[in-house]
C-alpha cells in the first residue's frame, strides 16, 4: 500500500483549488516547504503569501482579507498554528464567523526528528474549544483531497489537522467525504472503536 503524507496531499489539492478559484489565497508562516504550500504558490504565485515567523499577524491578515470576501487558507505547524495564534484565530476569525481555513501540519506527536517542541496535541482540545470553528482531521490522501476541497465551500472558519509523516491508504477514489458524517471501516459485536487522522490506521492493525 501506498504511504503519503496528508500534508503532501493538501498541498496538490491546493495547487488545483488556487487555480480554479479567483477567491482563494494562501497564506504561509515561512515553511512553506513543510507545509507543502510551496505547491500553490508555484502554480498561483500572485495567490500565496508568505507571512515569515509570525503566525498571530498571519492569522490577522487571513480575517482582513476574509472580511473582504477572501476566503484563505492559512498554514504552519499545528503548534504554531493553534497555539502561538490561538488569540487571533479566537477573536479575529471566529468570533466574526470568517472564511479562514486554518490548515496546521505535523500534529500531534508523530513528527519524528521535529522534536518535542513541535509535537503537540493540545491543538485539538484549542481548537474544539472556540465557537463557530470547525474541526477536521483526515486519515489518509484520499481523505485530505476531500476534505480540503470542502471546507472552501463551509461557511466559517475551518480547522484542517494534517500529520507530517507517511500514511497508508484507507480510502479508495470513490471516497466522498460528508460534513459530520462517520465512517464504518470494519463491523463487529462488542467494541467499538472510534478514531481520526492516522489514528485510524492503527484502530484498523488493532481490529
Amino acid at each position: 500500500m501506498m504511504a503519503t503524507a496528508t500534508r503532501e496531499a493538501y498541498g496538490k489539492t491546493l495547487a488545483k483549488l488556487i487555480v480554479e478559484h479567483d477567491d482563494l489565497f494562501v497564506l504561509d508562516a515561512d515553511l512553506t516547504k513543510s507545509t507543502k504550500t510551496i505547491d500553490a504558490k508555484k502554480a498561483r504565485p500572485e495567490h500565496h503569501f508568505n507571512m515569515g515567523i509570525a503566525e498571530g499577524n498571519m492569522m490577522a491578515v487571513a480575517a482582513g482579507m476574509a472580511a473582504s470576501n477572501k476566503v484563505v487558507y492559512a498554514s504552519s505547524f499545528a503548534m504554531f498554528a493553534a497555539g502561538r495564534a490561538f488569540e487571533q484565530i479566537r477573536n479575529s476569525i471566529c468570533y466574526p464567523n470568517l472564511n479562514v481555513k486554518v490548515c496546521a501540519t505535523h500534529a500531534g506527536i508523530s513528527v519524528g526528528e521535529d522534536g518535542a517542541s513541535h509535537q503537540c496535541i493540545e491543538d485539538l482540545a484549542l481548537m474544539r474549544s472556540i465557537p463557530n470553528m470547525k474541526v477536521f482531521q483526515p486519515c489518509d490522501a484520499k481523505q485530505t483531497e476531500e476534505i480540503i476541497k470542502a471546507v472552501y465551500s463551509i461557511e466559517g472558519p475551518c480547522y484542517v489537522r494534517l500529520g507530517r509523516l507517511g500514511v497508508e491508504d484507507v480510502y479508495d477514489e470513490n471516497y466522498k467525504f460528508e460534513f459530520g458524517k462517520g465512517n464504518v471501516l470494519k463491523k463487529g459485536g462488542k467494541v467499538a472503536i472510534i478514531a481520526s487522522g492516522l489514528m485510524v490506521q492503527e484502530s484498523l492493525k488493532a481490529y
